[in-house]
C-alpha cells in the first residue's frame, strides 16, 4: 500500500530549534507583523475552540495559556506537525489538546462541539472549501463563529481565483524531493459565497496587505 508523503515534514523545524516559547501575541497576517490579534475571535473564556491546520500549535498554545478557554483543540493531519506540536506544548494539557486528524474528517465526527473555529493559513487554505466549510458548520454550536486568514493573492503576486479553483504550489517530501500540494487562493466574494452556502451568516471581510481575514457566524438552526 502506497503511503502519501508528509509534505509538512520540514515546516517550522528551524524555528522550533531556537524558539520553544508560547507566543506573546496572536498573529493572523502573512508577514506576522501588525494586524489584529485574538480579539477578532470574540470572547473565548470558558468556550471550546478549534485550530484547523494548527501546525506546531503556536496560536493554540497562545490561546490556551493567555486566555481561559474551556479547551483548545489543535488539529493537524501531518504526523510531523503533530509530533512537533507535542514536543513544544504537550505540557499545556488539558486546556490544550493536540489532535492528529484531517480537519474536515474530525469536524464531521464532532457535531455541535465548538464555539469558535479558526485557521491561520491552515486547513482552510489547503483543503477543498466545499468539504471543509460545511464540516465546520456541522462542528459548531448555534451562534458559533469561524474566523480564518488566507492569502489575498498568490505569493507571486498573481490575482486570487474568481471561482473555486485550486492551485498546485511547490512543496518538498520528507526526503527533500520537489513536489506540489494543493492550495486555494480565492477572491473575497468567492469565500463569502462558500460560507453562505455552508450555512454561515453575517460574514465580514478585512484585508491586511497580503492577508485576507474572513469571519462567518453560524446561522440559527444549522449544525
Amino acid at each position: 500500500m502506497e503511503t502519501t508523503p508528509d509534505l509538512w515534514h520540514h515546516y517550522g523545524r528551524v524555528r522550533a530549534e531556537r524558539d520553544r516559547a508560547v507566543p506573546d501575541t496572536f498573529r493572523w497576517t502573512w508577514s506576522g507583523d501588525g494586524g489584529p490579534g485574538a480579539e477578532i475571535l470574540g470572547e473565548v473564556t470558558g468556550l471550546r475552540a478549534g485550530d484547523l491546520g494548527a501546525g506546531p500549535a503556536r496560536q493554540a498554545a497562545y490561546l490556551a495559556s493567555r486566555h481561559r478557554p474551556a479547551r483548545v483543540d489543535a488539529i493537524d493531519a501531518s504526523p510531523a506537525q503533530h509530533a512537533l506540536a507535542s514536543s513544544l506544548y504537550a505540557y499545556l494539557a488539558p486546556r490544550l489538546r493536540l489532535v492528529h486528524a484531517d480537519a474536515a474528517t474530525h469536524l464531521r465526527r464532532t457535531p455541535d462541539t465548538y464555539d469558535v473555529l479558526y485557521s491561520v493559513f491552515g486547513a482552510v487554505d489547503f483543503t477543498d472549501p466545499r468539504a471543509l466549510l460545511p464540516a465546520a458548520a456541522t462542528a459548531l454550536r448555534p451562534g458559533g463563529r469561524l474566523v480564518f486568514s488566507t492569502l489575498a493573492r498568490y505569493a507571486n503576486g498573481a490575482a486570487a481565483q474568481a471561482d473555486v479553483v485550486r492551485a498546485d504550489i511547490p512543496a518538498r517530501t520528507p526526503a527533500g524531493e520537489a513536489t506540489t500540494m494543493h492550495r486555494w487562493v480565492l477572491q473575497p466574494c468567492v469565500w463569502t459565497d462558500l460560507l453562505t452556502r455552508a450555512g454561515f451568516a453575517h460574514t465580514t471581510t478585512r484585508q491586511e496587505a497580503r492577508t485576507l481575514l474572513m469571519t462567518g457566524m453560524l446561522s440559527a438552526g444549522v449544525s
